[in-house]
């Protein structure tokens, strides 16, 4: 599932290739064509994303005029050019010469602005919004027993973290992802969230996700860079079994969460 720098950086291209006129909106597929005839013809006023919800305003009359798209685990929206039409597109935002074709979402649904306010307010703290309030975060951090590691994989708390950002996160400031909340303290907290601000605001800027320190580069080691479908240069994400960068201990691997966890036993032990 795509982390959140991914969906800030579709709805940075959308507000800057896609708002300069009316929009073709269309659902070639069909399964999204009821609702595509509506917004068709209109303007998009604003793409943003929160955490890993993406939603595209438009100024349609009708008061369905808000598309709330989640990519999902296989969900892709892709920018090609307009005449390029290909696979099960579920959306399609033409802007005359490039398409924004969405293809295998999770969910692709008309919103109304109400729904869209609804919605907002379930999603927790993006590191990646200026709006966003780690005070109030860390409150609720805090006062759970949860571990660390589980509680940044909850989208009600850390919107837009994913799998990779919660490990290497809790690795560069050499926390264990077993501590519980009400363990952790302040400067702590506010360790991981400044380095999630930074890796995440890195990953909108270059479209990868990179986490290791100067002197940690294949470049600085001498070592080969990563070969992983997910690109970049990482201290622990799916690296269960090779020695860590730092200490040379075996990267651990289990499951929290549902999903893999990765740490250094050493580094933050």
């Amino acid at each position: 599932m795509p982390e959140g720098h991914v969906i800030h950086r579709l709805a940075r291209t959308l507000n800057a290739d896609f708002r300069s006129g009316p929009l073709a909106v269309s659902s070639p597929q069909g399964r999204f064509a009821s609702e595509a005839v509506l917004v068709d013809g209109s303007s998009l006023t604003l793409a943003e994303a929160f955490g890993k919800h993406l939603f595209i305003h438009f100024d349609a009359a009708d008061p369905r005029h808000v598309i709330y798209i989640h990519l999902g685990l296989i969900g892709s929206l892709r920018f090609e050019p307009a005449a390029d039409v290909w696979g099960q597109i579920r959306l399609r935002l033409d802007n005359g010469t490039t398409a924004a074709n969405l293809r295998g979402p999770q969910f692709c649904t008309l919103i109304t602005e109400e729904d869209y306010q609804a919605k907002v307010a379930k999603v927790g703290q993006d590191p990646l919004r200026t709006d966003a309030d780690p005070d109030s975060l860390w409150d609720r951090v805090h006062a759970s027993r949860r571990s660390i590691g589980a509680q940044l994989m909850d989208q009600g708390l850390f919107a837009g973290v994913g799998n990779i950002y919660r490990a290497e996160a809790l690795f560069r400031q050499e926390l264990s992802p077993f501590i519980p909340g009400t363990q952790l303290d302040r400067a702590e907290f506010d360790a991981v969230w400044e380095d999630l601000v930074e890796l995440m605001d890195y990953g909108v800027q270059h479209g990868r996700i990179d986490t290791v320190r100067p002197a940690h580069t294949p470049e600085a080691m001498g070592r080969e860079p990563r070969k992983d479908d997910h690109g970049g240069e990482v201290y622990v994400y799916r690296r269960a079994g090779q020695p860590c960068h730092v200490c040379g201990t075996e990267i651990q691997e289990k499951v929290m969460q549902g999903r893999n966890l990765f740490w250094c036993p050493t580094c933050q032990g």
